[in-house]
């Protein structure tokens, strides 16, 4: 019944929605007040006309309340490669109320040749509440402690939107040019109106290069944003693994796989982060002790979400199963002599530990294997200390030798050789000889963010550019690419209020119900894109022996390591701007 009432709201448009106070909205939404000093009615009222419009930078969050800081313009020009994504921001402000706001864009031509609207969407960007870094980890019980403020970062999915006297309105645009265009420059319009605005004009123009990206799912750029379908089913309020869930789920987890997303996240067991987030995971196998103490196993859910992201989503490069070391050591079964669910109290190294991981990954293996899918399994821990972690390897050895085993954690010599996949926090690094032996032996090696760096990150509150930069510096410390612990394990109400009772405003999400992309998620493509630029022309300019223009890009390539920004903050959108010109122009 929701999954129909959705569809129904979607259709008729933004004045026909369910009331502004409904707990978990789809479709249109009221934001949250902002109680911070903004420009006043008698500054807005000197604006010379009832309302403008200009093209604005993808580098700004444009506060909601204060006339914007652009130099106006009516014409923006961007390049692109073939088959890439490119964005721009424009920015509507008003004295007065705008009813019924739109957008439309034409198709961009170039002679007979045209990119077609079908190919641009547009977004109003909407606004939601963030906080700020404070102590980066930790707990945050009472929200009035942290300094709040509302910020734009999601991306509409309404075509109509209402936008209030003295206010400013953003508007995203995106384009996906056509693999199959034709090089030269493109042209069209950009049209804003409504019930009581006139249509204003913003002149679009795309230089489309003659280079070509790869679809996606052949970027060799490694992504892995941890998928939580259990929030999914919350907050569309369906039932778990359901028809409605699986339809709910699709649209989201496309906007993965369209961002190039290698891993599919898989819970293993009750509880894998303790239920840290607002929506805990749960085991997608369920284990069975029998009267008889013998052990049975049932893969239907585990079947059926991993067989939809495969096959119905496209993701099938590794299937990540969380974890052998949870952070509470308690491991769940149904026992049939007692009728309940027990756990098992145990760490690695335990006999009990042993027997019950053993036994299941036994079991588990020879399931895997009659999918086909045991290859793009791996048995995936995170953060855990590197002796129960070698406890932890010990049991998965000798359960079957040919497993692959990942960690998000720590650098440990000790045991690298044993992990397939390992990615290590922003910071650390891999050792040149270490690095060069994994890539050869085709071992992924990778780094993550997440409550502790201040930049770069992906906060609701973070500069725009730092989801580009954060892709980037993957290639520049010649990392595989980039892990980021959640995309979608929304707050209780992520479309109003990014913030959580721990962490910094975000953390826990960078794609929003609806679903709604977000600055932070098409800047992070932004960046993958960049770095599957860099791959190619590394690889043409050394074929062609271009010393010059190689040492040209790997210069600036190299600003984005490490060793050359610790101990200050950089401009992360000087720094993007400057290499993505580098990139259109060789």
């Amino acid at each position: 019944m929701k999954a129909l009432l959705v569809s129904i709201l979607l259709g008729l448009g933004a004045g026909c929605f369910a009331q502004q106070t409904e707990k978990y909205p789809l479709g249109n939404y009221q934001e949250l007040t902002d109680t911070k000093p903004h420009d006043s009615k008698e500054t807005w009222m000197k604006m010379n006309a009832p309302a403008a419009l200009s093209w604005g930078t993808t580098d700004m969050r444009y506060t909601k309340l204060d006339i914007p800081d652009v130099k106006k313009s009516t014409r923006i020009q961007l390049k692109a490669w073939k088959g890439e994504r490119v964005n721009a921001q424009a920015v509507l402000w008003t004295r007065n109320d705008l009813n019924h706001v739109s957008v439309a864009v034409s198709d961009l031509k170039n002679g007979k040749s045209a990119i077609p609207s079908s190919a641009i969407s547009t977004h109003f960007v909407r606004y939601v509440m963030t906080d700020e870094f404070g102590q980066g980890c930790g707990h945050r019980p009472n929200k009035a402690e942290w300094d709040s403020l509302i910020v734009a970062d999601a991306l509409d999915i309404n075509k109509t939107l209402d936008v209030k006297a003295c206010s400013t309105q953003p508007v995203w645009i995106k384009i996906w040019v056509p693999s199959d265009a034709k090089a030269g420059k493109y042209k069209g319009t950009l049209t804003v109106s409504g019930e009581n605005l006139s249509p204003m004009k913003l002149q679009v123009e795309v230089e489309v290069l003659n280079r070509t990206l790869p679809e996606p799912k052949d970027w060799a750029f490694y992504l892995d944003l941890w998928q939580n379908p259990y929030a999914v089913a919350r907050y569309y309020q369906v039932p778990l693994w359901s028809q409605a869930h699986f339809d709910a789920m699709r649209p989201i987890m496309k906007m993965l796989a369209d961002a190039g997303q290698r891993t599919i996240t898989a819970s293993i067991m009750h509880k894998p982060w303790n239920g840290q987030t607002e929506d805990h995971f749960d085991s997608m196998i369920t284990r069975i002790r029998k009267i008889d103490g013998t052990w049975e196993y049932d893969y239907a859910v585990f079947d059926k979400w991993v067989g939809f992201m495969m096959d119905e989503i496209g993701i099938d490069d590794m299937i990540c199963c969380y974890t052998m070391i949870p952070w509470a050591l308690r491991f769940d079964y149904y026992d049939q002599a007692t009728n309940r669910i027990q756990f098992v109290e145990a760490k690695p190294g335990d006999k009990a530990y042993t027997e019950y991981w053993g036994t299941f990954l036994k079991d588990f293996a020879d399931h895997l294997r009659k999918k086909g899918w045991f290859e793009k399994t791996a048995i995936s821990m995170d953060e855990r200390p590197m002796e129960a972690m070698r406890e932890a390897i010990k049991v998965i050895k000798q359960a079957d030798p040919e497993f692959k085993i990942t960690l998000a954690g720590n650098y440990h010599a000790e045991i690298q050789e044993d992990l397939h996949y390992l990615c290590i926090p922003f910071g650390q690094k891999f050792p040149d000889d270490v690095l060069a032996a994994r890539k050869s032996k085709g071992q992924i090696s990778t780094y993550y963010t997440c409550c502790v760096e201040p930049f770069p990150n992906l906060f609701t509150f973070s500069d725009p550019a730092e989801a580009a930069w954060t892709a980037i510096h993957a290639v520049a410390d010649n990392y595989e690419g980039y892990l980021r612990w959640a995309v979608n394990s929304w707050t209780a109400d992520p479309l109003r209020d990014s913030r959580f009772r721990t962490w910094p405003a975000g953390d826990t999400y960078s794609i929003y119900p609806g679903p709604r992309s977000s600055i932070r998620f098409e800047r992070l493509v932004e960046g993958i894109q960049d770095c599957e630029k860099i791959r190619i022309l590394r690889k043409e300019l050394e074929s062609e022996k271009a010393a010059g223009k190689l040492k040209r890009l790997n210069e600036e390539v190299g600003k984005f390591k490490f060793d050359n920004i610790s101990g200050s903050k950089p401009s992360a959108s000087t720094m993007v701007n400057r290499l993505e010109e580098i990139l259109n122009s060789l």
